[in-house]
């Protein structure tokens, strides 16, 4: 028998990062399971790290380079691949400049940091401002505004008294908050489910509440109507931590629960007893979706709203509620680079507070600045032509493009289009550092992500690619990293916890800083240090400093008569799988039988009207394209709502059906929750 071990790693396939325990024999892991030392995952893991291995060693993983030619891909070596887009892309800065590229990265850097941290210093080393993430789509909306409220971000706990869940299904997309809800109502803790599909843990709520897709902000307006009109709210944390709660209450008589439930379907009555309960529980948080809110026409005065909701009550640093926690400090894997990022102009929120700036473009204006300003364009552990919205807009961009590289283990949409794909590592294939930001009442907590086998066939980490690439271009000495071991320990040497602790004292991990809840002076980093209730940010670029309702653009409320007699039907693109992150997995047999096909939901009485039943196959349209997939008939699903999954590539594709015009209008964000559509059986 050869040699065998055990290894102890996270996984990366979200941003949870739990840990495993992986055995190896003769280089090849052959077993994956839970660490039970591990204070988020306890030992288990979600059907997708159970099955990592068979992702990992699929047969259809990407080999080697290939290169289009002749409108098919040729193999090619490395050298001969690395050679050609280093002189394309010099060939475009020296005749455009170097803003003219942009990159696409698929991790937001929780998961893999070093994935996010590299692609933005090739870019800022080549000279341009153009970062392109899931962050223009996904949770920094949620991030700028408590920035915007409260100077830093505050997270949810996943021990809480009273959780909100609200457009969120841990069930489908979120396993530890799953395990810690079932743990703590167990222990009497209570439950209030908001969302226009029964999800199954509705079944154990206090409150259901069945609102209409992307109404939410005003059902949280509502709410505060009740807290101030009743007296509910917490006046000694309001008067010694608050900016503009004076200003607040005369803006939201006008949101009374009758007003509330008119637009979201939610009974007036229903409002006041959700406003008692969360004002008259300590420790509660509302759990908000990962992008639900965020992509609808409100999402920025969404996350507004809700921020506003736990600061009145005073679930704000306090065990339950939300909590300001101290974060890991990292050695910076980026770069300055001059000059903004596109879409910095048209929404400069996203890209800067208080002179505070990010490093991320703004993805929806991506399609119409193909050509003219971004000519060539990277692409790294992302499949934009599936996740990001209106897939044909992106593709007729893309195929605009002087040059487009993918750098993926698998043969995706994208990779389909592109003039080079390079085949990329899992993660278990090369270093990293893995950290988890929410655990209990520490974090966070912070593990080495270990390489446990040896790169199959020719993959490459982000950090060989990119200092090889370098090399030919030159900007060697900007990658002055001599192995990913060194990159590692580069980050982590500010941490306090080195290299070497976390590889031989501690494997499993160790808590990095214990949580605070004590609010100490200087922690709010507004320039009132105050939490800021009434945002003069907001007000600077000409958006109302107190959270207001917008409809959405198009809705049964908001569109023409002649527009509705089209699209009757109101559209959720984008609900998650427990078997299946974003476009990923689909090749894992284990997965692909347990949950086979996309399905589009409806009501039974929706249902009907359109003389569709359960398992039929269906055409569901927009006004930007259309999808095919079989229907799901429940009468969990509201009337008149049409739900269509994530993630799903070819005809199944959800953001064939998506627009890259309609945005949020101050962080740009797309509308992919609250759109209209028809649907009919395929031969009608």
């Amino acid at each position: 028998m050869g040699e065998r071990k055990e290894i102890l790693t996270d996984c990366t396939l979200c941003y949870h990062s739990c840990g495993c325990r992986v055995t190896v024999e003769d280089g090849r892991a052959v077993k994956i399971e839970g660490l039970e030392s591990h204070p988020l995952n306890k030992g288990m893991l979600c059907p997708k790290g159970e099955n990592a291995l068979d992702h990992i060693y699929s047969p259809d993983r990407i080999k080697q380079p290939l290169k289009r030619v002749n409108g098919g891909f040729e193999p090619i070596s490395w050298d001969q691949a690395l050679e050609e887009i280093a002189q394309k892309l010099d060939q475009l800065k020296a005749e455009f400049g170097p803003q003219i590229l942009g990159v696409f990265c698929g991790s937001i850097g929780v998961e893999n940091l070093e994935m996010a941290g590299l692609t933005q210093r090739f870019k800022a080393a080549f000279g341009s401002p153009n970062f392109f993430s899931v962050e223009s789509v996904c949770y920094r909306m949620r991030i700028r505004t408590r920035q915007i409220t409260f100077g830093k971000y505050p997270t949810e706990e996943l021990d809480s008294n009273l959780y909100i869940l609200w457009g969120h299904n841990p069930a489908a997309s979120d396993f530890p908050l799953k395990v810690a809800i079932e743990e703590n109502l167990a222990k009497g803790a209570k439950l209030v489910v908001i969302d226009p599909k029964r999800i199954p843990m509705a079944d154990e709520a206090e409150m259901y509440l069945k609102i209409r897709p992307g109404t939410d902000g005003a059902l949280a307006l509502a709410m505060m109507n009740v807290i101030i009109n009743e007296k509910l709210y917490d006046e000694a944390f309001i008067e010694e931590h608050t900016l503009g709660f004076d200003k607040l209450v005369p803006h939201v008589q006008q949101y009374t629960p009758e007003w509330a439930e008119e637009i979201t379907w939610v009974p007036a009555e229903e409002t006041r007893k959700l406003a008692r309960l969360f004002a008259g529980t300590k420790g509660a948080g509302i759990y908000q979706g990962t992008c639900t809110q965020d992509q609808t026409a409100n999402g920025t005065q969404n996350s507004r709203a809700f921020s506003i909701l736990q600061v009145i009550t005073g679930n704000i640093n306090v065990p339950g509620g939300w909590v300001i926690s101290p974060r890991l400090a990292f050695g910076n894997v980026g770069l300055k680079v001059e000059g903004e990022p596109l879409g910095a102009d048209q929404y400069p929120l996203f890209f800067e507070v208080w002179g505070r700036k990010s490093p991320y473009g703004v993805v929806t204006v991506v399609p119409e600045s193909i050509p003219d300003k971004l000519k060539a364009f990277l692409v790294v552990g992302g499949n934009p032509l599936v996740s990001m919205p209106d897939t044909n807009a992106f593709r007729e961009a893309f195929r605009k493009l002087d040059l487009l590289v993918v750098h993926d283990m698998f043969m995706t949409e994208t990779c389909k289009e592109a003039h080079y794909v390079l085949p990329a590592c899992s993660q278990l294939e090369k270093w990293g550092v893995a950290y988890t930001y929410n655990v209990c009442h520490c974090m966070p907590y912070l593990m080495l992500r270990k390489k446990c086998i040896e790169p199959l066939h020719e993959s490459w980490s982000e950090w060989k690619l990119y200092t090889e690439l370098a090399k030919r271009m030159d900007m060697a000495d900007l990658f002055p990293w001599k192995s990913e071991e060194d990159l590692i320990t580069f980050e982590l040497d500010p941490s306090g916890l080195p290299f070497d602790y976390l590889m031989n004292e501690k494997p499993e991990g160790d808590f990095y800083q214990e949580k605070q809840y004590e609010i100490v002076e200087g922690q709010f980093r507004t320039p009132s240090h105050k939490i800021e209730i009434y945002s003069e940010a907001l007000e600077k670029v000409g958006f109302n400093p107190l959270p207001d309702y917008q409809e959405p653009e198009r809705s049964p409320m908001g569109s023409s008569k002649e527009f509705l007699d089209k699209y009757p039907l109101i559209l959720s693109t984008g609900n998650r799988n427990y078997y299946y992150t974003h476009s990923q997995h689909r090749d894992v047999k284990a997965l692909k039988e347990a949950y086979p096909e996309p399905l589009t939901e409806m009501g039974p009485q929706t249902a009907e009207k359109y003389r569709i039943s359960d398992g039929d196959p269906v055409v569901v349209e927009t006004n930007r394209g259309q999808v095919r997939m079989k229907a799901s008939v429940s009468d969990r699903v509201a009337e008149g709502v049409v739900f269509v999954p994530h993630g799903w590539s070819g005809e199944a594709n959800a953001n064939l059906l998506t627009d890259v015009q309609c945005r949020e209008c101050i962080l740009g964000y797309p509308d992919m929750k609250s759109l209209m559509c028809s649907v009919r059986t395929v031969d009608a």
